[in-house]
This record gives C-alpha cells, structure tokens and sequence, in this order.
C-alpha cells in the first residue's frame, strides 16, 4: 500500500514539473505559458483585445499639509525683565517695521543694568584722562614709567567693562547716547510684518519668565508642511513644484516649491516631513489651516492599460498579451499606480503590443 502511495506521488510531482504538458481546460488549451482560444470557444466574444500606445504622463501624489508661519517671518515678542507696563504702541493687524516700538515697561532690572553701564562709562572715562595725563607727564621727563603702566592697564580694564555694559544695553535695541537713567524699557519689533496677537495691557505687571504678550508674522510667504510616504521620498526633490487646495477654496489652486525635505523618517508614520514655500500676498493661507498638497513628478514615458486588463497576485501584476492568431501569453508588468479607470505601467510593455483589455480574468486558472 505504501509502495503505490510513494509512485502516486512521484508521479504527481514529475507531471507539475513538466512544463511543456498540455492542459486542457474545456474553452481554451495551455502549453507551458501559451494560452490557446480556438475561434469557436464561447470566451472569444467575451473578450476585447486592445493596442498599447506610448503617452507622456505626469504623476502626482497627493497627501496633506498644514500651513505655517516661517520661523525666520515670526516673532513672540515678551518682556526681559519683570516690571510693569506703562505704554503699548501697537494694535492688532498693525503693520510694523523692524524697531518699531511695541511697548514700554518699567523694569527695576533695568534700571539696575542702566546704572552698571553709566558707572562703567564714567569710570572708563576717568581712567582715560588719568592715562592721557601719566603719557604727558612721562612724555615731558616728570612721569614715573611704572604710574604709567598702571594708567595703561586699568585704562584697559576700564574699557573692557565698558564694553561689557554697552553690549548688556544694545541688546534691547535702546541707543546709549539717548538713555536717561531711570527711563523706562521700550520693548521693540525684532522684525517687519504685521501685528496678529495683541494681549497688551497698561499696568499690567510681567514676571521675566511671563509668555508674549504680542506677536508679530510676516505673512506674504508661508510654509506648508507635507507628510510624505516613505515609499514616495525618491520621487520628490527640492525646487519641485507643488499645488496646494485650501478647503475653503476648493476651485483655487496655489503654487508652492518644495524648500526642505527632512533628513527625519518619523517611525510611527512612515512618513517625513516636505516643507513647501509658498506666495501668500493675498493672506488667503491662515497658519493651522489643513490642506491638500499634490506632488508632481516630472513627465516621462509610460503605458497607460485599462485597469480592467491587469491581474494581480500576491506578488505582481501583469496582463494578457497577444501573440498572434489564437494565441496568448502572460505578460508581468510593472504598475506605478492609477488615473481613474487606467493603470500607469513603466515597464513590462512596448507600444503597439496587444492585450486583453476586458474579459482577462476568465483565464486566471490557465495562469
């Protein structure tokens, strides 16, 4: 019993191994990976046999974004030191320019830092005339060379603090040869754009750590920030161009050029981050809005079949193709994606060949 057993088998392996066995399968015969549909086959009118023709094709991806202020065109504006605010000189959608004032505070730290540096400046000032005054005695034969190297050295210590406490004041855009001891500090715009946020308040008092209390964005251009698949990061380069549809405006399109694609493949999405400039003179593009962004990649050469002339298995796509007369053959091919009822194939294929474009799945058991 197990003697016929084992030859069952054997013989089952040697026929799945023969490649060239025909097979029959009632409306069509198989040769190895040759299809053949006699004229009288109740399949023939079923299927419909098309030309495969060579286009210029553009694809897109597409995926969403959302819109963002640039960095560089965006300021939080606080307060340095805890103090109290005496003054506000903007209003919200105020356009300013870099400098401008934005609010006056009145600091004690400020003061503090105001009166290190008018210290700094008189004791600079004295060792100056002391030096100048040591290099006309010693010049004249009266001066001693040591009192005169002493006038030196400080003189230069004296001038390192003062440069010190000058630098501590440029920093709050205040003009030193203006300050007044006691003054309070004007709070300025580090750069030009428009006020968005305004929550200024007179007598307010602000502890040096308090949040911004404005903010200032210049909005004519803006970033849209993208998620693209892991899968897609080869078709998109820098300087690319991009359309964007906002929600709002459905039948707008807005163009941007990619500007960074970030060397960081978030894990969790399998996507990286594509930051996308775009013109926004209109202010159409709100920073937090969501919106649509379409990739295109650079028009090539490609096959576009009917959608319905593609098989698929587990692990690859391909087609009917017809050789000639009653004969077919299974062709693999190599699908880059879709456009509505048509499939994009790169390669597998060349113009003029013909395929079974409708009816390609009644021969999915010959294959």
């Amino acid at each position: 019993m197990k003697k016929i057993f084992y030859v069952c088998i054997i013989a089952l392996l040697a026929a799945c191994s023969n490649k060239n066995a025909e097979v029959n399968v009632g409306d069509y015969t198989v040769n190895g990976d040759t299809i053949s549909i006699p004229d009288n086959s109740i399949l023939r009118p079923k299927l419909k046999i098309d030309t495969v023709k060579e286009v210029k094709y553009q694809t897109h991806i597409t995926t969403t974004g959302v819109v963002k202020a640039i960095p560089n065109n965006f300021a939080q504006i606080a307060s340095p030191f805890s103090g109290r605010i005496t003054k506000s000189f903007v209003r919200l959608g105020q356009q300013v320019i870099k400098g401008s004032p934005i609010f006056e505070i009145s600091a004690p730290s400020f003061n503090e830092t105001c009166k290190i540096f008018f210290q700094a400046k008189q004791e600079m000032q004295l060792a100056d005339k002391n030096l100048k005054r040591q290099q006309d005695l010693f010049k004249n034969g009266v001066g001693v060379k040591k009192e005169l190297e002493e006038a030196e050295v400080n003189y230069e210590l004296t001038k390192r603090d003062f440069e010190n406490a000058l630098a501590s004041i440029e920093v709050y855009n205040v003009d030193p040869n203006e300050m007044k001891m006691g003054q309070p500090l004007i709070v300025r715009s580090p750069i030009q754009g428009e006020v968005v946020e305004n929550s200024i308040v007179i007598g307010q008092y602000l502890k040096d750590d308090a949040e911004p209390v404005a903010t200032v964005a210049e909005l004519s251009k803006v970033w849209v920030v993208g998620q693209l698949k892991e899968k897609d990061i080869s078709s998109i380069h820098e300087s690319d161009n991009v359309e964007i549809e906002l929600p709002c405006m459905a039948n707008k399109l807005i163009n941007g050029k990619v500007y960074h694609i970030s060397e960081m493949l978030d894990e969790a999405s399998r996507s990286v981050q594509v930051y996308i400039v775009c013109n926004n003179a209109d202010r159409t593009m709100k920073p937090g809005m969501y919106v649509t962004v379409q990739f295109y990649n650079p028009a090539d050469s490609v096959m576009l079949i009917p959608a319905k002339s593609v098989l698929q298995t587990e692990n690859s796509s391909f087609v009917i193709q017809h050789i000639e007369g009653n004969k077919y053959i299974k062709r693999p091919i190599n699908v880059v994606g879709t456009d509505s009822n048509m499939v994009i194939c790169k390669s597998g294929l060349k113009p003029n060949d013909e395929i079974i474009s409708e009816g390609s799945f009644y021969l999915m058991e010959a294959i």
